[in-house]
């Protein structure tokens, strides 16, 4: 062992108290001492950071990094300063600092005491920013998240397009680390070149997680029950839970704490205060779950995360591996559970349409991917591991059977056919087309682009189209796995034989294809039941017995059934199994008082129903709602009590007059008087009044279209929904 070997291993033992690196780390640290270009791809765990802090502590000079995120910097700085005596090793540069402390910055680097300093791509663009930088030694420069380089990555930022030029212009021969958690090969590619570093040793590691466990599950209506059971599972362990929007991460951050949950919201909308409060009590345990969008877990170390889940599907591979890979970085348990609907998908094309048209293109064939990720019946983690341009074998290799793929296998049928119907398509149109217009020329439909190749006009147009599309696009996906078609990196998307393509076409072998998942359909069991109200009851024999109370009850009190609970509660009732009545509270459409008016005789019957047929209750279903409306709610109350026109307290709101008689038909079918009489007499005359209520009282249903029928459209759907609200509240609660 030479003397410089020693060097590092002793520095290694200094200043971060390992006594061995870890994987690639020690040629990486090697390669940027002996002062040469540097690329590193290596998963978020793999210790990535320690291969330009080791190196900055032992050169002469500043070490410069740029790093995209505030909170980043601030974790790394601290982590930094905790291995030195001097707090003045590392210091942030960016737009948080006062005057005073910017001088205090400069000072220590002037002294040759900060040896690594964190800027965001931002400050580099600052003129006297540069000046300053190119007074000093720099040892070298660091570009952490280098992803965020290429326009093909999942986070497109400017400034950082600009690097190269910027540090051109802090000095030439500086030499350049740049560093990604995940990047496929045309990432990698378009890095090196915008960082002007094709000469750079590459390292590269492998980004098999054996340990992390990968599940999608169908998402329902009652995906937030779903997650609760998961995480009462769960109880104790910590876990993220990653949603797109700020105002869903709010909603569910607040129904796991009403059920008991510890659970903590985050996101760019909250103060930075109450981020850093949040992130702190997530890290020393206060609470287990962290509700996030994607701003949250960039540098988060908490190695024992034990599970992530994806309320809502992200936009690339790439943000779904960085995401789970924030579980059992210890090498424990991790379990990576997505929630998937195709309506989702749908959702993030349209916000894409605003976009320009190359940042579309791009922006739909990355969701393309997820889209085949989740849909896909073949390993979770050969897919993964093939988007990233790493071969798997799911017999031999680490961690084979840790997906629900692999563990439930779906059945599998032959299509050697189908695979030289699709080879052939492909050679035949000379390589030109993307997946989705494939499968277009395939199934016989055409499009703009089709017919300006005169594809529909060659006899081969609409050669598979006794299968559906659904049914070509899982084929494409698991013949680019096994090698015969690969995506073009240039056209990026566009569908090439590949010369295992070719020999196939020669020599035609036995192909089994497995089915695909179809999420969108409720054809599993589970589904349908969870999916209350859509397509069939949880619980037919109770729903009946349930009417029939309600029916009997109603004619003991000389009111009709509808006024005691509607039918989405007996529904509820009939799926949650509430047997008490502060169970009874939480189902769909029934408040406090309700429950206590009419609930004792159902919760009894529910009871007596739950023990004769020995049904285990899911306990953790009755999942208690937030009421998070509650203040909207208390508005509309007082304002109401205050005798104010209606059409003002639902402006007031910025509300359509529709979704205000909504939210008060909310307020009184679960049990709560709202006395709008005042409004009513305005709209209604006595005679008028009198002919709706007699109606109300005989009808079976509180149906408004029923009505509007029954009065031969004399009455309109406001005049009857508000006359309605004045009914329940009077006669119900």
């Amino acid at each position: 062992m030479n003397k410089e070997e020693i060097d590092l291993h002793a520095s290694l033992k200094k200043y971060f108290g390992f006594s061995k690196f870890k994987g690639l780390q020690e040629s990486v640290i090697k390669s940027l001492v002996a002062g040469d270009n540097t690329f590193v791809i290596m998963p978020t765990g793999g210790g990535k950071s320690l291969c330009y802090q080791l190196p900055a502590l032992i050169q002469d000079g500043t070490a410069i990094i740029v790093s995209p995120l505030i909170a980043l910097m601030k974790n790394q700085v601290d982590a930094i300063r905790a291995v030195s005596q001097h707090d003045g090793v590392a210091h942030v540069l960016n737009s948080s600092l006062n005057k005073t402390e910017i001088k205090q910055v400069k000072e220590d680097i002037k002294n040759g005491v900060t040896k690594l300093l964190y800027v965001a791509p931002e400050s580099l663009t600052k003129e006297e920013n540069v000046q300053f930088l190119r007074s000093v030694t720099v040892s070298f420069m660091a570009v952490d998240e280098a992803h965020c380089i290429s326009e093909w990555g999942h986070d497109f930022r400017p400034e950082y397009r600009n690097l190269r030029h910027i540090i051109k212009r802090i000095g030439d021969n500086i030499p350049i680390i740049g560093l990604t958690a995940t990047a496929t090969p045309k990432v990698q590619e378009d890095i090196l070149k915008s960082l002007d570093i094709t000469d750079a040793n590459t390292f590269k590691a492998s980004f098999n997680r054996p340990n992390l466990y990968y599940e999608v599950r169908p998402k329902t209506k009652n995906v937030d029950s779903d997650i609760i059971r998961f995480v009462k599972q769960n109880e104790g362990k910590s876990g993220i839970i990653y949603c797109l929007s700020r105002k869903r991460v709010e909603e569910l951050a607040q129904v796991l704490q009403v059920n008991g949950i510890k659970a903590v919201p985050y996101h760019a909308g909250l103060d930075a205060k109450t981020r850093v409060r949040h992130q702190d009590m997530f890290l020393m345990e206060d609470v287990d779950v962290v509700v996030a969008t994607i701003a949250f877990g960039m540098g988060i170390d908490k190695p024992d995360v034990r599970f992530v889940i994806h309320h809502d599907i992200p936009k690339s591979i790439e943000s779904y591996y960085q995401e789970t890979g924030r579980a059992g970085r210890d090498g424990g348990e991790g379990h990576c559970l997505a929630f998937y609907a195709y309506k989702d998908i749908e959702k993030l094309e349209k916000f894409m349409s605003g976009k320009p048209v190359a940042e579309q293109e791009i922006g739909h064939a990355l969701l393309q991917e997820v889209v085949a990720f989740a849909e896909s019946s073949l390993s979770r983690r050969k897919f993964i591991l093939h988007y990233f341009g790493e071969e798997f074998d799911t017999e031999t290799g680490e961690g084979g059977d840790m997906d629900d793929n692999v563990r439930y296998p779906k059945k599998q049928h032959e299509a050697q056919d189908d695979v030289v119907v699709l080879l052939e398509t492909v050679a035949h149109t000379n390589d030109k087309y993307k997946s989705k217009d494939l499968v277009h020329v395939i199934t016989g439909k055409s499009n703009a682009l089709i017919a300006s190749h005169r594809t529909d006009t060659l006899p081969f147009f609409g050669v598979g189209q006794d299968k559906d599309k659904r049914y070509w696009m899982a084929l494409i996906r698991q013949v680019l796995v096994a090698g015969l078609l690969k995506k073009d990196i240039e056209t990026y998307g566009v569908l090439r034989l590949t010369e295992a393509g070719r020999n196939y076409l020669k020599q035609p072998e036995s192909f089994m294809m497995s089915e695909d998942h179809v999420f969108d359909i409720a054809t599993d069991e589970s589904i349908i039941t969870a999916a209350k109200g859509e397509g069939g009851v949880a619980d037919e024999r109770l729903m009946t017995m349930l009417k029939d109370l309600r029916k009997r009850n109603a004619k003991k009190l000389g009111v009709p059934p509808f006024v005691i609970f509607q039918d989405p509660s007996l529904e509820d009732m009939a799926l949650k199994y509430p047997v008490t009545l502060e169970e009874l509270s939480n189902v769909h459409g029934v408040g406090d008082g309700k429950a206590k008016k009419y609930g004792p005789d159902f919760v009894n019957l529910i009871a007596q129903y739950v023990e004769d047929n020995d049904i285990i209750r899911p306990d953790d279903l009755v999942v208690k709602s937030t009421g998070s409306n509650s203040a909207l709610k208390l508005y509309i109350i007082q304002n109401v009590d205050r005798k104010l026109p209606l059409d003002d307290i639902a402006s007031a709101k910025g509300m359509s007059m529709q979704d205000f008689i909504k939210e008060m038909e909310a307020i009184v079918f679960s049990g709560t008087k709202l006395n709008i009489n005042y409004w009513i007499d305005d709209i209604l005359d006595d005679d008028q009044q009198e002919e709706i209520h007699d109606y109300f009282m005989e009808s079976n249903t509180d149906k408004i279209d029923v009505a509007i029928d029954e009065f031969d459209g004399d009455y309109d759907d406001e005049e009857l929904r508000l006359y309605r609200i004045k009914f329940i509240s009077e006669v119900a609660n």
